[in-house]
């Protein structure tokens, strides 16, 4: 992998689409100008077009070899330019126009040319656009999704075929011609769908989400952007391989097996100006080599990367995953090792073109539980199932929190220990000691593979699952407060923490390897990213953010009584609220939903907030006032916390007169009065897959809810 041209811009560029063809790339400058850089002559002048009026949010080349066309969309315009035209009028002089095609059609996303360029389709909202490319004309307006949508494509073997993806984490494939839908999926991922690629050699269709999971290959990693290999050599005319743009480098599929060949990450390549990438626009060079536009994720920069092809993909499969077959033992012979012969096949034959039947549908088999919705028209968990005591003596528990498959609970106690139960209660709990103060923070990642605990002693400790030491350990030295909150942030990339009046920014890298040997060298890692500070410099008392998708907004309440809505894509503070509550809030909770369940867009602005001797506010980032109020529940002296449910209907909250209230989030009455606690309620949490309620009290018991029709953990 090799940087051929980096480029540092004015503002940043991820998470736009980028334009990249076999002989050109373009990017923005100022926001609402483009610049045409050509790969076959480095040395030529950029070639600078204007048009907009507002900042260009999409950028797409067509497929057409004789005429270049290029697309760029604003708020105002969507504009096609002939960029061989654009040349030769700036060689004369004059300056370069292009063709608008679409006037005020809103944030525009997503731009994908036809295979015969003759169409454009432009993604707005919850809309597509089909444009006439050649004049300003919508032929057809799509609409149907839930969510916003992420990306379109023509289909390359069928000019009336066309496929949109959403937020909402469905496909849809399009008849152009009858302007109806053939087909839409079911709810394919826990996270949004961000990419689509027609795989035109095997007919099919390939998804790319944000948790990393195009088709059936698991990345870990969310998949940006997709495009497919069309080789020239013989023996890759039956290959069906797909490269595949990530965070953290690039990815080489081959969808037939859905077998992950190889990985080109960022790191490996220290000369490489990017690290973390934010968008992809991937191109297949005029010599066969791969040409990748990337932006990077925090810093306002670009670069275009060459992967050479040495020869044929074959040759490349070797080169970049090293001498394979090779033996892995201290011996010199291995009697029977089968490395010099070829491996057997029979195990392992897929099948294509099988209709599968619609249902249930099975996400890991390591995971092992089945994809079901949360009941939107579920009852109040208001039955009590499981009471019993966490520990012999009463220690409070001040902090627990679901995993997002809803099958394990973490426990931060006030002894310092962490819990770890099954979600039915039932067993004995695994116990992880370590800290020296008070647990006052525990998270679990996205993928349930590890998890963390922050402490009043100013330490911050990483756990594999399963492991009985931490992984990473970030020392007292490091904070000059105790820490408030933790949590992992942007799908598990960044560990993000609340300590004083800052929010510290970390990227880590856990080394989850099984070594009796090597178990004493230290391959963990952590690195500070970036700390951000609050206005005045006040201490942040609560903060919140969303890990489940990809989200740009952090929430945090001060020590002055305000709210503070950080915009981390900026690194500043986007608008803050003075005078929330009568004194500073200790609780503050977004509506996440959780992959079992989908709500409208708009119910993911909404927040609920606590503070001690006021009443609970809900809140909508939309609009810097209270939304609605909640005030029969108790909370004079201990910072009790809330909860909003998955389907987004009803607001827990902990209270001092030993009892937990569940509120209706379109009124400010109580639905239930959970009683028969014993103590202070200080901790409520819902379960993510099915209508349970937790509760923690001040003396360290633990209740478990449920509705009265009985339902229960599937």
């Amino acid at each position: 992998m090799v940087e051929k041209l980096f480029l540092t811009c004015d503002r940043l560029r991820s998470h736009l689409q980028l334009a990249c063809c076999p002989s050109n790339c373009a990017i923005t400058l100022h926001g609402k100008d483009l610049l045409i850089y050509s790969h076959k002559d480095p040395e030529r002048k950029p070639l600078h077009l204007t048009g907009h009026h507002g900042d260009i949010t999409a950028m797409v080349f067509g497929t057409g070899s004789d005429q270049l066309l290029l697309c760029s969309a604003s708020a105002d315009y969507i504009i096609v330019w002939d960029i061989g035209c654009c040349y030769k009028r700036t060689s004369e002089g004059v300056v370069a126009a292009g063709r608008i095609i679409g006037t005020l059609m809103g944030k525009v996303v997503h731009l994908s040319f036809c295979w015969s360029d003759e169409r454009v389709s432009a993604c707005s909202g919850s809309t597509a656009y089909i444009l006439n490319s050649k004049k300003e004309e919508v032929v057809s307006v799509l609409t149907g999704h839930l969510g916003p949508l992420t990306a379109a494509e023509f289909c390359p073997w069928d000019k009336d075929i066309f496929t949109t993806i959403s937020e909402d984490r469905t496909f849809k494939v399009w008849d152009l011609k009858m302007e109806t839908v053939c087909y839409q999926s079911s709810v394919l991922s826990a996270s949004p769908l961000l990419s689509v690629c027609f795989q035109e050699k095997s007919r099919q269709l390939v998804t790319g989400s944000a948790e990393g999971q195009p088709d059936t290959v698991e990345t870990a990693k969310p998949v940006l952007r997709m495009a497919a290999y069309r080789g020239h050599q013989e023996q890759d005319s039956e290959n069906c391989w797909l490269w595949m743009g990530s965070s953290d480098g690039l990815y080489l599929v081959d969808v037939a097996t859905s077998e992950l060949l190889t990985t080109l990450y960022f790191k490996d390549y220290p000369n490489l100006s990017i690290t973390v990438a934010g968008s992809w626009s991937l191109s297949q060079g005029l010599n066969e080599n791969m040409l990748c536009l990337v932006s990077s994720l925090f810093d306002p920069c670009v670069a275009v990367l060459e992967v050479r092809l040495p020869g044929s993909m074959d040759s490349l499969c070797d080169l970049l995953g090293g001498v394979k077959e090779q033996s892995l033992v201290f011996h010199s012979k291995v009697k029977s090792s089968g490395y010099a012969s070829s491996p057997p096949r029979a195990m392992f034959s897929p099948k294509t073109n099988v209709q599968k039947t619609r249902g249930a549908r099975k996400i890991s088999k390591k995971k092992g539980y089945v994809f079901r919705d949360y009941p939107e028209d579920s009852e109040v968990p208001s039955v009590l199932h499981t009471h019993f005591s966490t520990a012999k003596t009463p220690t409070p528990i001040y902090c627990f929190q679901y995993s997002g498959d809803g099958k394990q609970i973490l426990c931060g106690l006030g002894d310092s220990s962490v819990l770890l139960y099954k979600s039915s209660l039932t067993g004995n709990p695994a116990v992880y000691t370590g800290h020296d103060m008070a647990v006052s923070s525990v998270s679990w990642s996205h993928n349930r593979q590890w998890w963390l605990s922050g402490s009043e002693d100013r330490t911050l400790r990483l756990w594999l699952s399963g492991s009985p030491e931490p992984a990473i350990t970030l020392a007292s030295d490091k904070f000059s407060k105790p820490i408030k909150s933790a949590q992992f942030y942007y799908l598990d990339k960044f560990v993000l923490l609340a300590s004083g009046p800052s929010l510290h920014l970390y990227l880590y890298h856990l080394d989850n390897t099984r070594d009796s040997i090597k178990r004493y060298q230290e391959k963990s890692v952590v690195k500070m990213a970036k700390r951000f500070e609050t206005t005045s410099t006040t201490d942040i008392t609560a903060m919140s953010a969303i890990n489940d998708f990809f989200s740009y907004m952090v929430l945090v309440c001060g020590g002055n009584r305000s709210i503070q809505v950080f915009d981390m894509n900026k690194g500043s503070i986007a608008s803050e609220i003075p005078d929330a509550h009568s004194r500073a809030s200790h609780c503050i909770t977004q509506n996440m939903g959780s992959i079992f369940s989908t709500q409208a867009p708009e119910s993911y602005n909404l927040f609920v907030t606590s503070a001690m001797t006021d009443c609970l506010k809900i809140w909508d980032l939309r609009t810097p006032r209270c939304v609605r109020r909640y005030e029969n529940h108790l909370n004079r002296c201990h910072p009790c916390t809330s909860a909003i449910s998955p389907c987004g209907r009803f607001i827990a909250t902990g209270s001092e007169d030993n009892c937990a209230y569940v509120y209706d989030m379109r009124s400010s009455n109580y639905l239930h009065k959970l009683q028969r606690h014993c103590n202070t309620v200080l901790n409520v949490a819902f379960n993510p897959a099915t209508p349970e309620l937790l509760t923690g009290t001040l003396d360290g018991k633990l209740s478990l809810f449920r509705p009265s029709n009985g339902a229960c953990l599937s």
